[in-house]
């Protein structure tokens, strides 16, 4: 009876979350990247403070959004955001491009930002530095504590690679089509810890693996934990880490309306005492190849049965599964109309060449993605 049902607690109705993405530094004219970062980072900063920033490589910038209880508030922040980003780069002499690969440029060795912790990522991941040239979205949901945070991942694992197949958006590589949609997540697999995360029992386990993987030196400290979805390390939040940066704002707060939408049934579902569904770590890893590889118009496999499984299929499948959170936030209409604009009109990966195709000219693609008011 509805007078028997327990009430949601606060903290689940009232999840903030934000946004972090990062940008290519490109030159207006050859549209190569251009190890510009930090001079467009410290412009920014007169308008967004620390929310700028600079990341390993020195032709990437960074920028983030304060945390926002409301779906609205996070749009207009990520557009915001973005056009500071644009405006400061613009009064650096360059652009910045919304990629998650580097369409254009000699970016083999990457010139590594000044700093020592990135002294000392050389030092220890060596050539695996020297290819870190992508770029990507990730989303901060926040969380009661770290236990919640970790089941909470684990009820998120299965749906991993259809959340990829969604925001694909790097298929070209330093000037050539590499058939893949999401190129970065191929490059990003080759680090030791990335990719889908284990099942974890609990926190303490976690803790436990990662002490392991610091002691052993895979880990340079934990914030080179890089697995797709992970507790923040320096935040109360669960941060989703899978997805190219989006083409747009719209499919920027797509995916993170989403990504809350998902957690919030998922930690429902703790709360119910459901377990979590545990596919194994081999059948996640062929999901996540095959959105990598085709994106949304790829056969892929539903990773709790093995059976082949399209990503247009799956993409339904996700929406029907979070409508209940989405109805609870008033963003069934929003997020409905944004899935339904990427199976209709393509992911960022399908945009992408389509720019190619109309002249031939990856400065075409280049010119697509570059950060503007949209």
């Amino acid at each position: 009876m509805a007078g028997c049902v327990a009430p949601r607690p606060r903290w689940w109705t009232t999840l903030r979350f934000g946004v972090e993405e990062e940008y290519f530094v490109v030159d207006p004219f050859s549209r190569e990247v251009v190890p510009r970062a930090a001079a467009v980072v410290r412009r920014a900063g007169a308008a967004l403070g620390e929310r700028a920033s600079t990341e390993l490589v020195a032709f990437l910038a960074e920028a983030k959004t304060s945390p926002c209880h409301d779906l609205g508030k996070l749009r207009e922040q990520i557009r915001a955001m973005r056009a500071a980003m644009a405006a400061a780069a613009a009064a650096e002499g360059v652009r910045l491009a919304a990629t998650g690969t580097p369409v254009l440029g000699e970016v083999v060795p990457a010139p590594i930002a000044a700093g020592a912790r990135y002294a000392e990522s050389l030092a220890v991941y060596r050539g695996l530095d020297d290819e870190q040239s992508i770029c990507s979205c990730h989303v901060h949901v926040e969380m009661p504590d770290r236990e919640r945070a970790v089941q909470v991942s684990n009820h998120l694992r299965p749906w991993l690679p259809t959340l990829l197949a969604l925001t694909a958006n790097s298929p070209y590589w330093a000037g050539r089509d590499t058939g893949h949609a999401c190129w970065r997540a191929m490059a990003w697999a080759r680090w030791p810890v990335a990719g889908p995360p284990p099942f974890f029992a609990s926190a303490a386990h976690y803790d436990d693996l990662v002490g392991t993987l610091l002691g052993c030196g895979a880990l340079l400290d934990t914030g080179t934990v890089f697995w797709d979805v992970r507790p923040s390390a320096r935040l109360p939040t669960l941060e989703v880490r899978l997805a190219d940066v989006a083409p747009t704002t719209a499919d920027a707060a797509v995916f993170a309306a989403l990504v809350r939408a998902l957690v919030r049934v998922s930690s429902q579902a703790v709360d119910a005492g459901e377990p979590a569904p545990d596919p194994p770590q081999e059948m996640l890893r062929a999901a996540y190849w095959l959105a990598a590889r085709d994106g949304l118009a790829g056969r892929g496999v539903d990773v709790c049965t093995g059976r082949p499984s399209g990503f247009r299929e799956q993409a339904g499948d996700l929406l029907a599964h979070v409508l209940p959170a989405l109805g609870d936030a008033g963003e069934v209409t929003f997020v409905t109309r944004g899935v339904r604009r990427l199976l209709a009109g393509g992911t960022g990966a399908e945009r992408q060449r389509a720019a190619y195709r109309r002249r031939g000219r990856l400065a075409d693609v280049v010119d697509a993605a570059l950060l503007r008011d949209r």
